[in-house]
C-alpha cells in the first residue's frame, strides 16, 4: 500500500497520523516549504482525501487525490485536455500524476460541492433546489454538446490506455475483486453470516423484480463486455463527474457549475462517461450515509432453495430523481442518439452501461467490512450490484424502466 492510500484510509481513525505522513509526502514529493495540513475526511472521500495546506509564506492553498489499489494506468489527471475541450474546469497550480503520487493543488474555493448541496437540500436544509436544477440540466446540456464536439473514432490501442477503466474493468481484474468477495471471505447480513463464494452463487428477487443472472454471472459479464481493447467512439470526458467531483456556484447568473479532480479524464466512450454520475449522484447515498440510511430503511431477506428473496423500502429522494432525470434526458438520450446517427452505437450498449454501472455498488467499497456498512445496507449494495447489472423480469426495476423508455426513444 503507498503513502497515499495509507492516508486515505488513516484520515478517518488517526486524522493527526495521516497528516503528519501528508506533510512529509508534500514537502518530498511536490517540494513545497508546507507548514501545516488540515485534512477533511468527508462521507464522499471514499477512495479519496482533500483539505487544505499553509505554505510558509501564509498562502492557503486547497489539495486532492483519488487513491487506487492494483493499479494499471501509468499517468493521471489530464486536466489541460478537459479545459482545451471547453469544460468550466479548475486547473491546478501545482499537480503530481504519476501513478501512487497524484495529486493535484488548487486555489481555495470557497463554493460547496454539487454533492454537500443536494445532500443539505435532501435533508431540507437549504432553499437551494430550484437553482440546482437549474444548474444541472443547464450544465448537462453544455456536456452533450462537448460529447458530440469531441466525439470521434478511437483505436484499440488508444482505448485500452484510458484512465477511466482503472474504475471498471481493472477493479474486475486486478485483485480488488478478490480481496473484497473471495471465497474465503464472509459477509454479515441481517439473517448471519454468509460464505461469499455461496452468495455469488445465489439468483435474487428484489422487490418482485425477478432476476436470472448470479454475481458470479455478472463478473464474468462484465469483464468480458468492459474490456478496455476495443476500438470504437469516444468523447472527451471526466470519467469521475459525480457530485463530489463538482462545484456549485450559486452566484454566478444564472448558477453554474465547475468541474475539478479529473484523476481519470480523458478519452473514453460516453456511455463509460456517464457511469459514475448515473450512479453515484442517484442511488448511492447508502453508501456515503450507511448508517443514516440503515436507519431509515427496512430489509429482509427469504432464502429459497438458491434464490434470495428480498424486500425493502430503499427509495430515491426528489433529487436523486431530479439528477437522473437530468442526465438521462439531457446527455444519455442525445448522446445515444448521435451514436446512431454516425452508425457507432454498439447493439450491445445496454448491457454494456450496465456492466459499468455494476461496477459501482460492488467494487467501490468493500460490502464484507462490517466495520463500514451495517448488515442491512451491505445487502442493499448487493441488491443493487444486481439491479444495475443485469436484467429484470416480471416487475422492472427503475433503472430499467428509464433504460426501456431511452430504448423506445431511439
Amino acid at each position: 500500500m503507498d503513502t497515499l492510500q495509507t492516508i486515505q484510509m488513516l484520515q478517518f481513525g488517526d486524522r493527526g497520523a495521516a497528516e503528519s505522513l501528508l506533510l512529509s509526502f508534500l514537502r518530498d514529493t511536490l517540494e513545497l516549504n508546507v507548514i501545516q495540513v488540515e485534512l477533511r475526511p468527508l462521507a464522499v472521500s471514499l477512495n479519496s482525501f482533500n483539505g487544505f495546506m499553509t505554505l510558509a509564506e501564509g498562502k492557503r492553498l486547497f489539495f486532492k487525490t483519488h487513491t487506487e489499489q492494483d493499479t494499471i494506468i501509468g499517468e493521471y489527471y489530464n486536466a489541460a485536455m478537459l479545459a482545451e475541450a471547453g469544460y468550466p474546469v479548475i486547473q491546478p497550480l501545482k499537480s503530481s500524476t504519476e501513478a501512487g503520487k497524484q495529486l493535484l493543488i488548487y486555489d481555495v474555493i470557497e463554493d460547496a460541492s454539487v454533492f454537500d448541496v443536494a445532500w443539505s437540500s435532501e435533508n431540507g436544509q437549504n432553499g437551494l433546489f430550484a437553482a440546482l436544477t437549474e444548474a444541472q440540466n443547464a450544465a448537462d446540456d453544455d456536456l452533450f454538446q462537448l460529447y458530440r464536439i469531441s466525439l470521434e473514432w478511437q483505436s484499440e490501442e488508444n482505448a485500452a490506455k484510458a484512465p477511466i477503466h482503472q474504475l471498471f474493468y481493472h477493479r474486475l481484474t486486478g485483485g480488488r475483486l478478490d480481496r473484497f468477495y473471495g471465497d474465503s471471505t464472509a459477509i454479515q447480513l441481517p439473517d448471519g453470516s454468509f460464505s461469499m463464494r455461496e452468495v455469488r452463487q445465489l439468483q435474487w428477487t428484489i422487490n418482485g423484480q425477478v432476476y436470472h443472472k448470479t454475481l458470479d454471472d455478472l463478473v464474468e459479464e462484465a469483464t468480458e463486455l468492459l474490456n478496455p481493447a476495443k476500438a470504437g467512439p469516444s468523447i472527451i470526458g471526466h470519467g469521475d463527474a459525480h457530485n463530489g467531483n463538482v462545484f456549485f456556484r450559486e452566484h454566478t447568473i444564472p448558477p453554474s457549475l465547475l468541474y475539478f479532480d479529473p484523476a481519470f479524464a480523458g478519452r473514453h466512450h460516453p456511455l463509460l462517461d456517464l457511469t459514475k454520475p448515473l450512479f453515484h449522484n442517484i442511488f448511492a447515498m447508502w453508501m456515503y450515509f450507511p448508517y443514516e440510511k440503515q436507519a431509515q430503511t427496512q430489509i429482509a431477506i427469504e432464502i429459497e432453495d438458491d434464490r434470495w428473496h428480498i424486500i425493502h423500502n430503499y427509495a430515491l429522494h426528489p433529487a436523486r430523481h431530479m439528477f437522473l432525470n437530468s442526465k438521462v434526458e439531457h446527455v444519455l438520450l442525445p448522446i445515444l442518439r448521435e451514436l446512431k446517427k454516425q452508425g457507432w452505437l454498439r447493439e450491445d450498449w445496454r448491457p454494456y452501461l450496465k456492466s459499468a454501472l455494476f461496477c459501482c455498488p460492488f467494487l467501490t467499497m468493500n460490502l464484507t467490512d462490517s466495520a463500514k456498512f451495517p448488515p442491512e445496507i451491505s445487502l442493499l449494495g448487493l441488491s443493487m450490484a444486481v439491479e444495475m447489472g443485469t436484467e429484470s423480469y416480471e416487475i422492472r426495476s427503475l433503472i430499467d424502466q428509464l433504460l426501456d423508455q431511452v430504448n423506445d426513444s431511439l
